[in-house]
């Protein structure tokens, strides 16, 4: 029987696209141990450190702290190392924002690459499956979880209603400044994402890490699988362009593979290390710079 994802000729680039987008995948196939009514828990989460973090993220992530993390970390100075240094990196961290996981990082990288493998996806997009949580070696250089980790919203601008937890941004000095509270704030409308600051994270940073290595559509998927707010919510659609909103296909394929992959099983590593040894020399250099 021929797989429904098994590869066609196809007559131009426009026609691939529409090709592989259409292959959505089914959610509750992906979601192998619980229902997907179950992910996102937040009004009752199983993790005691779930609530407390971002009642710190909200807190703390104003329009300048956001513009200062940027100046930091964006030059790229900190350490450059192996690939795979910063994936045993990873191995030591378990994200206290994630409601439905306390497996490490990278088991999780591992199934959200994997379940994207399955579906017969080309091999650059299970490259963002196991790329796309890296920039939480943040971590690494002593950044607290709350500027690492969770959904990303913008800064400078009035917070959504749909963004987690919102009465946590109360306490946030940019709620009450008229400068960041309005609609707009300090963007105009329709300005497109690209001139827009959300909150400090792994999103933004392994998005600026990789932005020579992989194809525009997988630069979307890491730039905002955490922004939430817009991509299941379209709370933010007013600073979107028209090219985000084509683009934010992207990141909705690859939605589903990033929340209803996880699960308590972790995967075999030693049987899947070929594969992903020779997968990470196809797309990048053998050191990067954090």
């Amino acid at each position: 029987m021929k797989n429904q994802f098994e590869a066609v000729p196809l007559k131009n680039l426009d026609e691939w696209e529409e090709d592989l987008l259409r292959r959505y995948p089914d959610p509750e196939a992906i979601a192998s141990e619980k229902s997907t009514e179950e992910y996102r828990n937040y009004d009752k989460p199983e993790r005691d450190t779930v609530r407390e973090f971002y009642r710190l993220n909200h807190t703390y992530q104003t329009y300048d702290f956001v513009l200062k993390k940027e100046a930091e970390f964006l030059s790229f100075n900190k350490k450059e190392m192996p690939v795979w240094e910063a994936f045993n990196f990873l191995n030591q961290l378990v994200d206290d924002s994630d409601p439905d996981t306390d497996l490490d990082q990278f088991q999780h990288l591992l199934q959200t690459s994997e379940a994207i493998r399955r579906d017969g996806h080309p091999d650059w997009m299970v490259a963002v499956g196991l790329l796309h949580d890296m920039g939480k070696v943040l971590c690494l250089f002593g950044e607290p979880q709350w500027a690492v980790v969770g959904d990303t919203f913008p800064v400078g601008c009035a917070y959504s209603d749909k963004i987690v937890y919102p009465e946590f941004f109360k306490e946030n000095p940019d709620f009450t400044d008229e400068r960041y509270n309005s609609k707009f704030g300090v963007y105009s409308p329709n300005c497109g994402l690209r001139n827009v600051h959300l909150s400090w994270g792994h999103d933004e940073y392994i998005y600026q890490i990789m932005k020579n290595n992989l194809p525009e559509s997988g630069l979307y998927m890491l730039r905002y699988h955490s922004f939430y707010a817009q991509h299941r919510e379209n709370a933010y659609d007013h600073l979107m362009d028209d090219h985000d909103r084509e683009m934010f296909k992207w990141v909705k394929l690859f939605n589903p593979y990033d929340l209803y992959s996880k699960n308590p099983n972790p995967p075999d590593w030693k049987i899947l290390k070929p594969y992903y040894e020779e997968l990470v020399a196809k797309y990048l250099p053998e050191t990067l710079k954090f």
